[in-house]
């Protein structure tokens, strides 16, 4: 056994597939996968929103998609069309990318405005993606203060696209946010060692694409 971990790790997996080639049967799979392992979420492009909910509509799991994709840096009038035809499709979680340009420029009111006006407008659960790896400590503390102030309810670490989570950050991230916001850990993540660890770190969800490899190396 790998771990004493005294939790169901599969309660805590966003079951994502984010891969650009992904077709209808494999957002099929996804939705069935999460059903059989209960996961609390999927996450699916946002053109794959209607038909993640319909095949959900009679189970407990969200649909979540992502908005301003992978980079974060569309207007804030299109990343807020994004969530709102997500949310009117029956999307119940957005991953945001934040405006990583206007966060290393310091503008916390261009932050601030953008996130929530997006909380306010959908009244969904709200993560922001930082990408961590790519931000100073001083930026992260002004990402966490700036997202919480706005309504958001995770901070977000990393897509994977330009590199992935390291326990360092989540030590960081879960020292700033304090219990104010949760954190999710994504990026890179694809053994149940690493789950384990991230979650006694600090994080409240995990966000990978090998969430069945890491429920059954719990269960081994």
């Amino acid at each position: 056994m790998e771990s004493q971990l005294n939790i169901n790790i599969a309660d805590y997996i966003e079951h994502s597939s984010l891969n650009p080639n992904y077709t209808d049967e494999d957002v099929k799979t996804l939705c069935e996968e999460a059903q059989y392992f209960k996961f609390p979420s999927v996450c699916v492009y946002p053109n794959s929103v209607s038909q993640a909910v319909q095949l959900l509509h009679r189970t407990n799991i969200s649909v979540c998609t992502v908005i301003g994709f992978p980079a974060g840096a569309t207007t804030s009038s299109v990343k807020l069309y994004e969530a709102q035809e997500a949310s009117d499709n029956g999307a119940k979680e957005l991953n945001v990318m934040i405006n990583l340009g206007e966060l290393k420029s310091g503008n916390s009111k261009f932050i601030y405005d953008e996130i929530s006006s997006i909380c306010e407008i959908t009244k969904k659960t709200i993560k922001v993606v930082l990408e961590s790896n790519l931000l100073t400590n001083t930026e992260k503390n002004l990402a966490v203060e700036v997202c919480t102030d706005a309504g958001a309810k995770y901070i977000e670490t990393n897509t994977g696209w330009f590199g992935g989570i390291t326990k360092i950050d989540i030590e960081y991230l879960n020292k700033i946010c304090a219990g104010k916001i949760g954190i999710k850990a994504s990026g890179g993540i694809q053994t149940f060692k690493q789950a384990s660890d991230l979650y006694e770190l600090g994080a409240i969800r995990i966000g990978t694409s090998h969430g069945i490899n890491i429920v059954r190396n719990q269960n081994k």
